[in-house]
C-alpha cells in the first residue's frame, strides 16, 4: 500500500498522488480498485480526432472562400464555406448527440431526419435545386422515417417510440395539406407520403390501439 510522506496516510489502490496534498506517493501500489476505462478513453480520443478534422475543414473552407475568393463558377456570389460550416456544426451539435447511449432509437431517427431535412432545404435554396428537395427528397424521407418509427413502435415495449411515430404523422400530413391548398398539381411523392401516413396510423391503431389512446390522452389531457 502506498503512503504519503507528508500527510502520513496510507492510500489503497495504485494512485500516483496523494488525494489530500497531491504529493507523489511512495511505496508499492496495490491492484487498482476500479478497472481502467480504456474503452471510454478510446471513444474520447476518436471524438477529439473527428472534432479536430471538422474544425480544420471549416477553417480551411472559410479561408479559401473569404481570403482567397475561391467560388463556384455557377454561383460566384455564394459563400459556399458557410454552407459547409453549417452542415459540420450541425453534425457536431445535433447529429453526433443522437449517437450517445441512452437515447431512444425512435428519437434518434426522428431528430436526425429533421436536422438533415432542414439543412438540405437551406442548401438547396442557395444551390437552386429547392424544387427537387421539396417534391422528392422531403416526402420520401418523411415516409421512410414513419415506416421506421412504425417498426420501432411495434418492437418497443415501453411505448416511447409511439410519441415519435405520431409526431412523424404530423410532418407527413400537415405539409401535404399546405401544398395542396397552394398548388394545383400535387407531386406523386407527396401523395404517396400521405398514403403512408394514413396507413401507418391505421396500423398503429390496429396493433397498438391502447398505446395510441394513452399517448393521445397524455398529450391532449383527455
Amino acid at each position: 500500500m502506498k503512503k504519503c510522506p507528508y500527510c502520513k496516510i496510507e492510500v489503497g489502490g495504485n494512485p500516483e498522488k496523494c488525494p489530500l496534498c497531491q504529493s507523489r506517493l511512495i511505496g508499492e501500489g496495490e491492484r487498482p480498485y476500479f478497472p481502467e476505462k480504456t474503452v471510454l478513453q478510446l471513444r474520447s480520443f476518436v471524438y477529439k480526432v473527428q472534432m479536430f478534422i471538422v474544425t480544420t475543414v471549416i477553417i480551411a473552407a472559410l479561408g479559401l472562400d473569404f481570403l482567397m475568393g475561391l467560388r463556384f463558377p455557377a454561383f460566384p456570389a455564394l459563400h459556399w464555406s458557410l454552407i459547409i460550416a453549417m452542415w459540420l456544426v450541425a453534425f457536431e451539435l445535433g447529429i453526433m448527440k443522437q449517437f450517445r447511449p441512452g437515447t431512444a432509437y425512435a428519437k434518434k431517427v426522428t431528430m436526425m431526419m429533421f436536422i438533415i431535412l432542414v439543412l438540405l432545404l437551406i442548401t438547396s435554396y442557395y444551390f437552386d435545386f429547392l424544387w427537387l428537395t421539396k417534391d422528392w427528397i422531403v416526402p420520401i424521407a418523411i415516409a421512410a422515417t414513419m415506416v421506421v418509427n412504425f417498426v420501432l413502435a411495434l418492437l418497443d415495449k415501453q411505448g416511447n417510440a409511439m410519441t415519435y411515430l405520431l409526431t412523424g404523422l404530423l410532418f407527413g400530413v400537415i405539409p401535404f395539406w399546405i401544398m395542396y391548398l397552394n398548388r394545383k398539381d400535387m407531386p406523386l411523392t407527396w401523395v404517396i407520403s400521405l398514403i403512408v401516413s394514413i396507413t401507418v396510423l391505421a396500423g398503429a391503431i390496429i396493433f397498438k390501439g391502447r398505446t395510441v389512446a394513452r399517448e393521445f390522452q397524455r398529450r391532449f389531457h383527455l
